[in-house]
């Protein structure tokens, strides 16, 4: 009997659209992973349906909140390996995408990986978040910053709301404990201008996770003081 593809039938779970090519660019991006993390610490996570439940699966949740698959500028601040930003953009190729990350041999492998795959309209950029954010071509000029980082929701604001348009949404990947953390956010988000517009749960198909995204909308220009300087924000949150 022909065994099932956890990716197809995760995919089909969320109702979320694909096809054989997509499926093909992730199985070559879980190749590429596999192989790179032998030279360089990627991801402690091993075996192909672990990372296609805990990597790809959980990257793609928000294409069941959001549409993403349209002309729109995402930024996936703090990208690591990658995620969700690749997996975001094999599902919806008509979206514009940046990859930042501050190792720059991470930053290769995301290279390799949009070469590899054949992905149009993604950048690859070395760099931190508070400097990053700074920059003109980048400052104030995406519809929506994403981050699954391994960081406080405030300091997590002030590394990805500086990015976003007025109306610009900032939606980080939290865990279902996240409740005390994102109540500890108010002063953050409110000090850089937006606004905690919804809290949304999903559960990661065939498993017991359950991921929050918190949804924080950009109600007018950020201050030019913020983001403090680097090293600032994670130091001494908002």
């Amino acid at each position: 009997m022909k065994q099932n593809d956890p990716l197809r039938d995760s995919l089909d779970k969320l109702k979320i659209q694909y096809n054989d090519e997509q499926i093909e660019q992730f199985r070559s991006y879980y190749e590429l992973l596999t192989e790179w993390n032998k030279k360089i610490n990627l991801t402690a996570i091993n075996g192909y349906e672990d990372v296609v439940r805990k990597h790809f699966i959980d990257s793609i949740l928000i294409c069941s909140l959001l549409d993403l698959n349209k002309d729109i500028r995402i930024i996936d601040v703090g990208t690591g390996a990658g995620f969700p930003g690749i997996p975001i953009k094999i599902l919806n190729p008509d979206c514009r995408i940046v990859l930042l990350d501050s190792l720059n041999k991470r930053v290769r492998f995301l290279e390799t990986v949009v070469d590899e795959l054949g992905l149009d309209n993604v950048e690859c950029i070395h760099g931190r978040a508070e400097d990053v954010s700074r920059e003109k071509k980048y400052r104030s000029s995406f519809d929506l910053s994403v981050s699954r980082a391994v960081a406080n929701l405030s300091t997590l604001c002030e590394y990805c709301i500086p990015f976003l348009k007025k109306g610009g949404m900032f939606v980080s990947y939290k865990s279902d404990k996240a409740d005390d953390e994102i109540n500890g956010s108010e002063n953050a988000v409110r000090t850089l201008g937006s606004e905690i517009t919804s809290v949304k749960e999903i559960t990661l198909p065939e498993t017991d996770i359950v991921r929050k995204f918190v949804m924080i909308t950009n109600k007018k220009q950020v201050s030019n003081i913020y983001p403090r300087k680097a090293g600032i924000p994670a130091k001494d949150p908002l």
